[in-house]
């Protein structure tokens, strides 16, 4: 029976992952998985995706670039995880990929502090450093980047963004596609009436936002004052 199980667990095949986009924040998320995988041997992380003809066929730190195409005929049951942090643009890239048949897994770095009460969407990464408490909701594809610190019932709708540094403070609701900058602040809701992002809203970095904002606005400042409106449809 023990060389039995030494058989079935050295010659297990692992999953193969692949990380969407070979930009700065693509090799952080290759980074981010292979910490995991130090740990956990049931993925392997095999290529980089992306759409960009040049630099597919090149290597970045020592994983090569491939086209979606070239993905999908060197390695037909490729699971997917986006490094992409703009969300409209991961949006449109996840797209393809489900085109494709891909399918998608999530990543948490190993020392992320959380609850047991968290419900987290395929496709979702969160970074090192981070710290979830309770009673909180996170949609598809969600990237939550290095050192953020996210409060009771708080809700990040599908393709929403933290960029590194950023706080939100309990009753808060993020809606789809929000991106919020670097250091910035989102003081505390109510039950009942949380603080609303809406949807497609910008946040600048280092901003501190005491209000809800809405839809397809850029808000900077402290405390947050209207930048700019954003494009009707933002993806």
């Amino acid at each position: 029976n023990s060389s039995r199980k030494y058989y079935e667990v050295t010659f297990m095949k692992k999953k193969k992952l692949a990380v969407y986009g070979a930009g700065g924040f693509g090799r952080e998320v290759a980074w981010l998985a292979q910490k995991i995988f130090d740990k956990n041997q049931e993925f392997e992380i095999v290529c980089f995706i992306d759409d960009d003809p040049k630099i597919c066929g090149t290597q970045f730190n020592d994983l090569k670039v491939l086209s979606l195409s070239q993905a999908k005929k060197a390695h037909a049951d490729l699971c997917v995880v986006s490094g992409i942090g703009v969300p409209n643009v991961r949006e449109k890239t996840i797209k393809k990929a489900i085109a494709a048949g891909f399918s998608f897994t999530t990543l948490i770095h190993p020392n992320v502090e959380m609850s047991p009460w968290i419900e987290i969407g395929e496709g979702t990464v969160i970074c090192a450093g981070n710290i979830l408490t309770t009673n909180i909701t996170l949609g598809k594809h969600v990237q939550i980047n290095l050192d953020c610190t996210i409060g009771h019932d708080v809700v990040m709708e599908d393709y929403a963004t933290l960029a590194p540094g950023v706080h939100l403070s309990g009753y808060v609701h993020v809606g789809e596609r929000v991106y919020i900058g670097t250091g910035a602040v989102i003081i505390n809701g109510i039950k009942g009436k949380p603080i609303v992002i809406g949807k497609d809203a910008v946040i600048g970095a280092g901003t501190c936002v005491t209000k809800s904002i809405p839809p397809s606005e850029t808000w900077v400042g402290v405390p947050a004052h209207l930048l700019r409106k954003n494009k009707e449809k933002y993806t």
